[in-house]
């Protein structure tokens, strides 16, 4: 099945510490994070758009604010889990999910990337 596919990029800077990593991660150190959302869907609106690229800069930036220049660890959606490239992803997710609602196009994953060459993905699954 072909689908249409775009994508944003957006950053924020955030501290974080790994509580029970064996290393310096577990010492609070900070990144310029990077977040790149896909979205997809079957058809576009009448323009020969999937959604418009305001439209989404505007939802993804409200999210990353919750997360721009702030100690994650300290932040109650990772009281429970280790602020992680990983749980950030999801995080953003499960933040933007709503926003686009499989009518015609959905968030499909989330991209984060805490330092060049490494990213962790959190996806829907199919």
């Amino acid at each position: 099945m072909l689908v249409f596919e775009i994508s944003i990029k957006a950053s924020f800077c955030g501290a974080h510490r790994l509580a029970g990593y064996q290393g310096p991660c577990a010492n609070l150190h900070g990144h310029n994070w990077e977040v790149e959302i896909f979205l997809r869907g079957k058809t576009t609106d009448r323009l020969g758009m999937l959604v418009d690229f305001k439209q989404v800069k505007t939802t993804l930036r409200a999210a990353l604010e919750k997360l721009d220049h702030r100690n994650l660890s300290d932040l109650p959606m990772f009281k429970r889990r280790n602020p992680t490239a990983e749980n950030i992803a999801r995080f953003i997710f499960e933040a933007l999910a709503p926003a686009f609602p499989a009518a015609r196009c959905r968030l499909h994953r989330v991209r984060v990337s805490e330092n060049h060459g490494t990213a962790a993905w959190y996806c829907k699954k199919n």
